[in-house]
């Protein structure tokens, strides 16, 4: 039996693969297919992603190597930070 973290942490590697396999290169997501899974996976806390000024913006701030697409290492520094940010948002509702 895996514990609470082990099963998230197992659910974020599902995630990425699920949208990573739509195409091209499986261990990375393109912006297209970031952009598909923030607006069906996370929109209940990034909210929906519509313009495409805001996916480059995204895409260079995560793209560490430059080859604007977004690996493994890259989508786990954006899921950290959301991660922050929800823990933030909801120790300040806390604290109200």
């Amino acid at each position: 039996n895996m514990t609470d973290l082990e099963n998230s942490l197992a659910t974020i590697i599902d995630v990425f693969h699920k949208y990573s396999e739509k195409e091209g290169d499986k261990h990375k997501l393109k912006k297209s297919e970031l952009k598909e899974l923030i607006n069906n996976e996370l929109s209940n806390y990034v909210g929906q992603i519509k313009d495409q000024a805001t996916m480059d913006s995204l895409i260079e701030s995560l793209d560490t190597d430059g080859d604007s697409e977004c690996d493994f290492q890259e989508f786990m520094t954006f899921i950290t930070m959301v991660t922050i940010c929800c823990h933030e948002f909801f120790e300040h509702q806390e604290d109200e």
